[in-house]
């Protein structure tokens, strides 16, 4: 029922489209495709209710680049109150998989783009995916043929190969040089009656240019003959190309807002060439630059992550990507930079996204990710870093998001983090007890480790006070009471030694933490009493952490 909607829905467009045949076959033709503004960066938001699509071939992870445009097509759809559709672009049937397709779904929900449209949730005018939709294509067409604005094409690989070739040698664009346009039609019949393999191709009209006013890049303006040709709309096997394939599915999914990569400008002129001969409105586009490294090469996983996935795991949040992927490229004409996404979604405007490339600034995108993560509530930011300590096997499986060892770990971590994946490090940090490698690496702690009147005075205070049953080791009490002991008890160690700040508090952190720098000693001290509770494989306790340290004294 839905295929025969699509087909007879379409019908009406076939009446409607004589007058705009006869202008084709005479004379230069000019199509104009156009936003509201100049074209050129100045203008006013998409007006009216926007159908927009984000369609990925799966055929490997969502690169950044396509999670911002995803995203840019996003915020004009709800801006608008629109419609966002997730396309399938699948018929590189050799590469795209499944998986990735499914991969790819996960990481747009993991950033919260949300869609009304696509191969999961359905909609009005599916199917979804492109090689659900042959039949579709297929009629479209032999309509066109029967129009006259496509023909078959005999020509062998070879033949057409040869032609390559020697347009290469002449110096002229490797163009298909129209042998079968204006081909005899009783030769075509014949041919056709015996089953020879032919492609159809589209009859680009004599004189033809098309402008558009693209969003982004300003006017841009093609001689349909001169770039591109007649070309192909279904392959010998049947196959249809990219193009048509887009142009027929941007029409009847009633897309009106094509916003996409600069890589696919060169495709637009095929794609309203195609919209035009098949009486669609042309929707309006808008393409944005590609994404650099800092090294101005297109960005890749060399240069330490690309596809989102890559983020993800090293513990970027959603909200952080979003926001800087906004921003690679536009920004509201303010120096604001943190966003909400409703804050996104009111000021986006497609108009002040450059055409300069945007270069991706890893440095900034941590400083962006660390400001939203250290003002995580406590038990969110707890679960975030828990999931990277049972991954890296310093915690079990089975310790929870709200035990008191780990929310206790994650308000000792949290003033250090720009990554959740940060504070496998910070944890390990505190747990463990390398003494004997600090002195060993470090000139101040090697030279702090021979003071006998400041290190080694101060760590035996320690030891005999843990001896006695006098060190504040949190045992039994509450983390504000912990805190008061500790304070009074350094306090004294100060006035016994007459000593204070550096020299004080540095030789006391070496002495316990077998580090010269970290977070606050008492605080350190409480955690490592929690940590008791689970079976911590990297985890030094204060007993052995004394025993140690009365080792290395005595040595």
């Amino acid at each position: 029922e839905m295929m025969g909607f699509l087909v007879s829905g379409c019908n009406g467009f076939w009446m409607r489209r004589t007058s705009l045949q006869v202008r084709q076959r005479v004379g230069s033709v000019r199509c104009r495709a156009s936003w509201r503004g100049d074209g050129r960066g100045e203008g006013t938001p998409v007006v009216g209710t926007a159908r927009v699509r984000f369609a990925p071939s799966p055929t490997g992870s969502l690169h950044v680049g396509g999670a911002r445009t995803a995203l840019y097509n996003w915020l004009v759809a709800r801006q608008s109150h629109g419609k966002f559709i997730l396309r399938v672009e699948d018929t590189d049937l050799a590469r795209s998989t499944r998986q990735s397709e499914m991969d790819m779904l996960r990481d747009l929900r993991w950033l919260g783009l949300n869609w009304d449209e696509g191969p999961d949730v359905g909609g009005e005018r599916g199917p979804y995916r492109q090689s659900e939709r042959a039949e579709i294509y297929g009629k479209f067409a032999q309509e066109l043929m029967k129009s006259g604005d496509a023909y078959p094409c005999f020509c062998t690989e070879e033949e057409l190969e040869a032609k390559r070739q020697q347009a290469e040698s002449e110096g002229r664009p490797p163009q298909y040089d129209g042998t079968w346009r204006d081909a005899d039609p009783e030769e075509v019949n014949r041919r056709m009656d015996n089953n020879e393999p032919y492609t159809i191709r589209f009859r680009v009209p004599d004189g033809k240019i098309v402008t558009i006013a693209d969003a982004v890049r300003g006017e841009v303006s093609w001689d349909a003959n001169a770039t591109v040709g007649d070309f192909i709309l279904l392959r010998s096997t049947g196959v249809p190309v990219y193009n048509f394939c887009v142009a027929v599915d941007d029409a009847l999914m009633g897309v009106t807002t094509v916003i996409r990569a600069e890589e696919h400008l060169t495709n637009t002129l095929r794609q309203i060439l195609i919209l035009e001969a098949l009486g669609f409105p042309v929707p309006q586009y808008a393409h944005c630059s590609l994404i650099l490294a800092e090294d101005r090469t297109k960005l890749s996983k060399r240069h330490g992550a690309a596809s989102v996935d890559d983020f993800k795991q090293q513990g970027f949040l959603p909200q952080a990507m979003l926001n800087y992927l906004a921003l690679l490229g536009w920004n509201d004409g303010t120096e604001k930079e943190m966003y909400t996404t409703e804050e996104l979604i009111e000021a986006f405007d497609i108009h002040r996204v450059t055409k300069s490339p945007a270069v991706f600034d890893m440095t900034k995108l941590k400083w962006m990710n660390g400001q939203l993560l250290r003002a995580l509530p406590q038990e969110e930011l707890a679960e975030k870093l828990l999931e990277h300590w049972i991954k890296a096997s310093i915690l079990p499986r089975e310790i929870s998001r709200t035990d008191p060892f780990v929310l206790n770990a994650t308000e000792i971590v949290r003033g250090g983090l720009d990554l959740a994946s940060d504070a496998v490090e910070s944890i390990h940090n505190c747990l463990t007890y390398p003494l004997l490698q600090t002195v060993t690496d470090d000139d101040e702690a090697r030279e702090m480790a021979q003071d006998e009147e400041g290190f080694r005075a101060i760590a035996k205070i320690a030891l005999k006070a843990f001896d006695e049953g006098l060190f504040p080791d949190a045992e039994g009490k509450s983390k504000e009471e912990h805190k008061e002991q500790w304070k009074s008890w350094v306090k004294a160690i100060g006035k016994d030694t007459k000593r204070k700040g550096k020299a004080l508090f540095h030789p006391l952190r070496l002495s316990i933490t077998g580090r010269m720098s970290g977070p606050d000693v008492g605080e350190l001290i409480y955690l490592l009493q929690t940590a008791q509770s689970w079976s911590i494989p990297c985890l030094v306790d204060l007993s052995s952490r004394m025993a140690q340290l009365r080792t290395y004294l005595e040595a």
